[in-house]
């Protein structure tokens, strides 16, 4: 049966970020498999949207504000139920700065549409000693993520953590769905290329990728890691993702002894992104919080079959660990993380079963047709 969906998004391409790829991928998904998509985003700020058979991109005249939920309603009231409400929630993506309470309050006028939330983040997190302002953050965003909650039909959450957080908030138990957030990666074909590549980068040595923005807080555990496991292992290191040439320049002038051994590739189209995970032997992905099923680079690594070497903690499922798809070291102990992944870069026949495992967990568990399978089972 064909569903009707109406897709909420705080972005969607051209606009860059996790939810507008994530946001994307679904409705694709969806549209591939005979539904009705239209997406709802705020101004896209330039450039062209994307042009998906059966995904209608509607742009709002702002963010969310009254002008833009008086226009979704007067769509939705014009079109026939059944209807499907998905809204893709992160407490910041709908302006106001991460206080708009009226979208909130919106949604649970539209109940009757049927409101299903994907809830990539819930609220900023409320912690002792906080500034004034984080902490009157804190409130407001629970405010907004318990309105959110009571106004759902259905509830899905990235990671299994995010539960007990709504439980808190909302007082009461929520039945919420676990749907992973898969690669925005697809794999390309083009082993030549491959070749080259990781010849080019490490000759006969192993290569050892890390993929992402290089952000506050992983940047310098990356920093942390990177001299002993150059000084253990007879490995190169490759950088990649927006930001990679600058990590680079920063990692050479602290450790100019070992500046040839690391590389920059700066930021790729996705189809070289692809090419150049798959020259990589293994991907060192530290996360502050632990790897989980929330986190994109880690999941590239996966579906392109490599071995991951990352961190666990506070937010890692236990499934990466039951199911041995990547070798992890706790978060916070950069030696441990470095002796990982100086082990796995150097043992190819650990290497390989690593990657094979984790290659098989995403299939099994990661992959987005689970996502549309989960949204279309129970729509």
């Amino acid at each position: 049966m064909s569903i009707a969906w109406q897709i909420v998004t705080g972005e969607y391409p051209p606009q860059t970020g996790g939810v507008s790829d994530y946001t994307r991928l679904v409705a694709r998904g969806l549209a591939d498999a005979g539904d009705r998509v239209d997406v709802w985003a705020p101004p896209s700020g330039g450039g062209d949207d994307p042009r998906d058979p059966g995904v209608v991109v509607h742009r709002l005249p702002d963010r969310f504000g009254p002008w833009s939920l008086a226009r979704l309603g007067q769509f939705l009231d014009a079109r026939p139920r059944p209807r499907r409400l998905l809204v893709q929630y992160v407490p910041h993506a709908f302006g106001w700065k991460a206080a708009n309470l009226p979208f909130c309050l919106w949604l649970r006028s539209r109940r009757r549409d049927g409101v299903w939330v994907m809830f990539h983040e819930v609220a900023f997190a409320s912690e002792p000693g906080q500034r004034a302002a984080h902490r009157a953050l804190g409130a407001v965003t629970r405010r907004m993520a318990k309105l959110v909650a009571r106004s759902a039909e259905r509830t899905f959450v990235a990671i299994p953590a995010w539960r007990p957080m709504l439980e808190s908030i909302v007082g009461a138990k929520v039945d919420a769905g676990w749907l992973p957030i898969p690669s925005g990666i697809p794999v390309v074909a083009d082993p030549d290329a491959v070749r080259a590549l990781r010849a080019s980068y490490a000759g006969r040595s192993a290569l050892v990728g890390h993929f992402g923005t290089y952000g506050d807080l992983i940047a310098p555990m990356l920093e942390a890691v990177v001299p002993a496991l150059l000084s253990t292992a007879d490995c190169r290191l490759l950088l990649l993702g927006h930001g990679s040439a600058a990590a680079r320049a920063a990692l050479a002038a602290r450790l100019p002894a070992l500046a040839e051994r690391v590389a920059a590739a700066g930021s790729l189209s996705s189809a070289d992104v692809s090419r150049h995970l798959q020259a990589c032997d293994v991907m060192l992905q530290p996360y502050p919080d632990g790897v989980s099923s929330r986190r994109t680079s880690a999941m590239a690594a996966l579906s392109h079959g490599r071995a991951l070497v990352t961190t666990a903690g506070a937010l890692t499922e236990p499934i990466w660990s039951e199911r041995g798809a990547a070798a992890l070291a706790p978060a916070g102990e950069p030696a441990r993380l470095a002796a990982e992944a100086a082990r796995i870069a150097v043992d190819g026949e650990a290497r390989a079963a690593l990657a094979s495992r984790g290659a098989r967990l995403y299939d099994e568990r990661f992959d987005l047709r689970h996502t549309i399978a989960a949204l279309r089972t129970h729509g």
